[in-house]
C-alpha cells in the first residue's frame, strides 16, 4: 500500500506544479504584445478559441520573429533552426505557418552563388574573394585596380564579351582578383571555373587512364566563364599545348566566350615560355596560335606590388 500513496503524491505534486506551469504559460501568452495585437486583428478568436489553442500561441509566442533573440544562423532557438513562425488565422482556427528568416535567406544565397564557381584545386581564400577586400588606394596596384573596377561596372547580366589576362610578379594579388570578378560573377547569376594550370595539367594527364579526358575537354569549354590561373607555370607536352589548351581556347574564341587568365608572364614572355615543351622541342608558331588566341579572349592587366605571400 505504501508504493501506491507514495506515487499518488508525486502525481499530485506533479499535477500541481503542471497546473502552474500552465497558468504561468496562459499568463504569459495572453499579455504578449503580439498575442493582443493579433486577437484585436481577428475578432472572432474568442476566450475560448483563444484557450483550446493556447500551445499553438506559446509556440508562435515564444520564438525569435526577425533572428532578435538568436545570437547567429547556427545557434538559431526556433523549432526549425533558420525559420520563423507566421500566424494564419481562419475564423476561429489558429494555424502556424513557417518562413525562412532573413540569415537563411542570406545563407541560401550565399551557397546558391558559390555553387556557380566551380574550381580545380583553388585555394578556399580566393573562391571568397571580394572586391571590397582591395584597396582601391593601393599605389602600386592602383590601375590594376582601376581597370578591374571598371571591367565589373560595366558588367550586364549577359556574358562578357571578353575577359583579363593579369599579369605581374609573384604574390601581388592576380588569383585573388580572379577570385573576385568570379563572385562578382556569381551576383548575377553567371557561372564560372576557375582553374589552377599546373594542377590542370595533371589533371588531364590522370584523366587519360580513366578515360574521361574528353568529358572533362568539353567542360572547360562550355563553362560560361573560364579563368585559367598561373599559365605558363606548368610543365606542358607539346600534345597538351596545341591539343589541349589550344582546342579549348579555339572552341572558346569560336564561341565567344570568355576567358581569364592568370601569370607570372606578359604576353610576349609567355610566347616564350609556349614555346619549349618539356622535351626541348621548339615550335614558335605554334606557341603563337596559343597567345593570339589568348589576345582574342582577353585584355591586358598589368598588376605590380610587393609580395603579400612573404
Amino acid at each position: 500500500m505504501e508504493p501506491i500513496q507514495s506515487s499518488l503524491k508525486k502525481w499530485m505534486k506533479d499535477h500541481k506544479e503542471f497546473q502552474k506551469r500552465m497558468t504561468q504559460m496562459q499568463s504569459e501568452v495572453l499579455q504578449a504584445k503580439e498575442v493582443q495585437a493579433l486577437r484585436e486583428e481577428h475578432p472572432s478568436l474568442t476566450d475560448e478559441a483563444i484557450n483550446k489553442q493556447l500551445i499553438k500561441l506559446y509556440e508562435y509566442q515564444s520564438q525569435s520573429k526577425n533572428c532578435e533573440k538568436c545570437p547567429s544562423r547556427d545557434e538559431c532557438i526556433n523549432m526549425l533552426p533558420g525559420y520563423v513562425p507566421r500566424v494564419e488565422v481562419e475564423g476561429q482556427e489558429i494555424k502556424l505557418a513557417y518562413d525562412k528568416c532573413r540569415r537563411q535567406r542570406k545563407h541560401d544565397q550565399q551557397e546558391k552563388q558559390q555553387s556557380l564557381i566551380k574550381s580545380l584545386h583553388i585555394p578556399r581564400e580566393i573562391l571568397e574573394a571580394t572586391l571590397e577586400r582591395i584597396d582601391p588606394h593601393d599605389p602600386a596596384r592602383g590601375q590594376a585596380v582601376r581597370q578591374t573596377f571598371n571591367y565589373i561596372e560595366n558588367l550586364t547580366d549577359e556574358l562578357p564579351s571578353k575577359g583579363l589576362y593579369f599579369h605581374g610578379p609573384f604574390g601581388v594579388g592576380k588569383t585573388f582578383f580572379l577570385g573576385a570578378i568570379a563572385n562578382k560573377l556569381s551576383d548575377k547569376g553567371i557561372p564560372s571555373m576557375i582553374i589552377y594550370m599546373p594542377e590542370f595539367v595533371r589533371e588531364i594527364k590522370a584523366s587519360i587512364k580513366n578515360d574521361s579526358i574528353n568529358e572533362k575537354i568539353e567542360a572547360f569549354k562550355e563553362v560560361p566563364v573560364l579563368m585559367l590561373d598561373d599559365i605558363g607555370a606548368e610543365s606542358q607536352s607539346a600534345w597538351f599545348r596545341d591539343e589541349v589548351l589550344g582546342s579549348i581556347l579555339q572552341y572558346r574564341m569560336m564561341e565567344r566566350l570568355p576567358v581569364f587568365f592568370s601569370s607570372n608572364y606578359s604576353m610576349e614572355d609567355l610566347e616564350k615560355v609556349l614555346m619549349t615543351s618539356n622535351r626541348g622541342d621548339v615550335d614558335k608558331v605554334k606557341a603563337q596560335r596559343i597567345t593570339e588566341r589568348i589576345r582574342q579572349l582577353s585584355q591586358t592587366v598589368v598588376v605590380n606590388g610587393e609580395n603579400r605571400r612573404s
